[in-house]
């Protein structure tokens, strides 16, 4: 590799690559002071007049599920520099960056990873063939026959590779279609984690950030979404130089690579990660840089804002009513003709997948607490529920159980409608209905947590809490099914006009834009950080369109397609307490169901109990880390045909009937493990000494013995293990072809 990058990526090609980086930097960060001013005005605004939405009827997880590990497994990985497979232990923290160690004692004993992985950009591929057809497509003239693999052989039928168009490639396989299915979840779960990467409670660095990448692009007529717009900001920046700088590298380098076709994707598969990095490292010194000098001029801007608001807002007013009255006659003609047509088919393709989606989340809520209520009744009441509701708290991170709510997304499609639009792809759309799901549904299992956490106070008997679970659980679906509505027709909403508004612009752009330029002078110059003629002609835009997408959602809401809601529909808070609940310290189900057993302490001096007490905390975060169990063996209770669905009001009867019946039954305790809560079985690895507590309880999606590798040379690969010490923060870095920990 090295004499590869050191004939294709000399000094003074490095030096062009960073001049060039930089020049794109330059441009881009002027598009991002300025949208920056105009951003914390618009914050501040919405602070002081607020927007009126519907109140959420459901509670929200203000601190998040943190030391909990998501999956934890074996796979094996390509070693790239000695064209080999290594077994190694794999997991994914709360953070989803998937960490690589050398094996599970590495884990253990806290030797530092091999690899954090960020998998923001990437894409989970699940055959060779489609590899072979994106890598193949990365050069021009290049074709790779169908069968033949480019860079490597996977030992088995089940691959996993993470591709990205510029960064380095991450090859896996498993040894079933089953473990295969399993770490195709997981890890879909960490790229659509990873692209949501600027946080949504960002609201001015955030909306600065991907507004700039917006204004930026489009100066470069670059129209439509962008499905690169995932990650954190930096990673952003650097996929926006990578779009300008990958195109001219690769018309200059391709012709002079060596070697089989094979060979020559290989080699520019290096070289386009290199280029990579390089571009990421500048692109986080530049982003940092021009970031704190904003953060630093903050405090004077908020006092501009906070002295001359009215001021502000008049003049922006007055600025739009100019504009209004310049574009509005053409834009009106625009939407009418080539916008308004589309909209309701454009809905519907949007409605019918994500109302799915929806619902499948409320079913598997509904199973879920059913089931733990079940067994509840069959295995000893309070004693287990600590168990249930540990794992029940955890539902939403659940990548298996809710890939059947992810997957009513896949079949979104916008036949026809994404040329016209210029829309690339649909995955921007996907992504975000499934973060939504996500929200929902932790939004769901945290309020019905809340409620049951008070319902025990009471100190209820079996029959008792049985019952209250059952009432619990319908109060919460009324919930959900309000919030389920209101939040699908803000999605709505903001699709149509993602999809709408570039399209718009595009349209308009030969005959406005040249126009834009003499109302500059209607800003005075105090306000000119605050106020953006260009920002404020999209606006006018905007408006144009808003009412038909209003108009449209309101029409699907009367109609009651897909169990929406309409406006008018206020849904009248029947616990007026229950956010003053959800102000209190997260409930930890393990001690609140423990803290009776191990309050008794022991002999000893004041110190012992305290060391004890420590090491039991940390003993039991490590045993309760996978949410994923190895191998989830059902309940007989499946053998029962399913309850009905739960928006039907004889199933909720019916259902009552059936717990009525276990109560009056009481069915003795049963064995094996339980569909909720009860913990896996230990898989010991082969060729390890038996352990007295293994820090990790079960090992999905495969057992140690399935995944038993070929024997390895005893030269190591280029992953190379940290220094020592403690383990690194896992979620801040990831592992470049040389061994080298880059920060992303």
């Amino acid at each position: 590799m090295g004499d590869v990058l050191s004939t294709h990526l000399d000094d003074a090609r490095r030096q062009h690559i960073a001049e060039k980086t930089g020049k794109i930097l330059t441009e881009f960060l002027r598009f991002y002071e300025d949208q920056y001013g105009v951003a914390l005005f618009n914050s501040m605004r919405h602070e002081i007049e607020g927007t009126g939405a519907p109140q959420a009827q459901l509670l929200w997880r203000k601190v998040p599920l943190d030391e909990r590990i998501i999956f934890s497994g074996n796979l094996f990985q390509y070693q790239e520099d000695s064209k080999k497979w290594r077994n190694r232990f794999s997991l994914v923290p709360h953070n989803y960056g998937l960490v690589l160690y050398e094996n599970k004692v590495a884990y253990e004993r806290q030797v530092p990873p091999r690899a954090v992985i960020n998998s923001a950009g990437y894409k989970i591929l699940t055959s060779l063939d489609q590899y072979l057809e994106l890598v193949g497509n990365s050069l021009p003239g290049n074709t790779s026959k169908s069968g033949t693999a480019p860079v490597l052989k996977c030992p088995t039928q089940f691959p996993l590779i993470l591709w990205h168009p510029s960064a380095r490639h991450y090859y896996f396989c498993m040894m079933t279609e089953a473990e295969q299915d399993k770490w195709q979840a997981v890890l879909q779960d960490c790229v659509r984690h990873c692209n949501n990467g600027i946080p949504e409670d960002s609201k001015v660095e955030g909306p600065a950030f991907t507004d700039a990448i917006r204004m930026y692009r489009q100066s470069k007529e670059l129209y439509g979404t962008w499905e690169m717009l995932c990650g954190n900001e930096v990673q952003i920046l650097s996929n926006l130089v990578m779009e300008e700088l990958g195109p001219e590298l690769k018309a200059e380098l391709a012709p002079r690579l060596k070697g089989k076709p094979q060979e020559r994707q290989r080699q520019w598969i290096q070289i386009s990660d290199t280029v990579y990095r390089m571009v990421y490292e500048q692109a986080k010194a530049r982003f940092g840089a021009v970031l704190s000098k904003l953060q630093l001029a903050r405090p004077a801007m908020e006092a501009v804002i906070r002295t001359d608001m009215d001021q502000i807002i008049t003049s922006k007013e007055h600025l739009a009513s100019k504009i209004r009255a310049s574009i509005l006659p053409k834009a009106e003609v625009c939407v009418r003709n080539h916008v308004q047509p589309y909209i309701p088919s454009i809905l519907e393709a949007l409605m019918v997948p994500t109302s799915q989606g929806f619902t499948e989340v409320r079913d598997v809520f509904f199973k879920e607490v059913t089931d733990m209520n079940l067994n509840v009744i069959n295995e000893g009441g309070i004693d287990k529920l600590g168990e249930y509701m540990e794992k029940l708290s955890q539902l939403a991170y659940h990548p298996l159980k809710m890939q059947s709510c992810y997957e009513k997304m896949e079949p979104l499609r916008l036949d026809g409608l994404q040329q016209r639009f210029d829309v690339s792809s649909t995955s921007v759309f996907k992504q975000r209905a499934q973060i939504l799901m996500r929200e929902q549904m932790d939004n769901a299992v945290y309020t019905f947590e809340t409620l049951l956490h008070q319902e025990l106070g009471k100190g209820p008997t079996k029959e008792e809490l049985c019952k209250s679970i059952q009432r619990i659980l319908e109060r919460v679906l009324k919930k959900y099914d309000y919030d389920s509505s209101t939040v699908r027709k803000r999605f709505f909403r903001e699709a149509l006009l993602q999809i709408t508004i570039p399209f718009l612009l595009k349209k308009l752009a030969p005959t406005c834009k040249s126009e834009l330029s003499r109302f500059q002078e209607l800003i005075f110059e105090d306000f000119a950080r605050f106020i953006l003629v260009e920002n404020t002609y999209e606006e006018v835009v905007l408006q144009t369109v808003m009412k038909d997408i209003l108009q449209a959602v309101k029409e699907a809401a009367v109609q009651r397609k897909h169990n929406l809601y309409r406006d008018s529909v206020v849904m009248h808070n029947s616990d007026p307490n229950l956010h003053l609940l959800a102000e209190g310290l997260p409930i930890d189900w393990g001690e609140e169901c423990s803290g009776s057993s191990d309050s008794g302490g022991g002999p000893g001096s004041p110190g012992i109990p305290e060391a004890a007490t420590l090491l039991e905390k940390r003993r039991r975060a490590k045993q309760v880390v996978s949410v994923v169990q190895d191998e989830e063996v059902g309940l007989p209770f499946e053998a029962v045909p399913e309850p009905l669905s739960p928006a039907s009001a004889d199933s909720i009867t019916e259902l009552r009937g059936l717990l009525a019946r276990d109560l009056q039954a009481e069915s003795p305790p049963l064995a094996g493990p339980l569909l909720n809560g009860a913990p896996a079985q230990e898989s010991p690895q082969p060729g390890a000494a038996p352990e007295a507590a293994s820090p990790l309880r079960q090992l999905p999606p495969g057992k140690a013995s399935d995944l038993e590798p070929p024997k390895p040379s005893d030269q190591e690969t280029g992953e190379q293990v940290s220094g020592p010490g403690g383990r690194p923060p896992i979620h801040t870095t990831t592992e470049d072809g040389a061994g080298v920990q880059t920060e992303f």
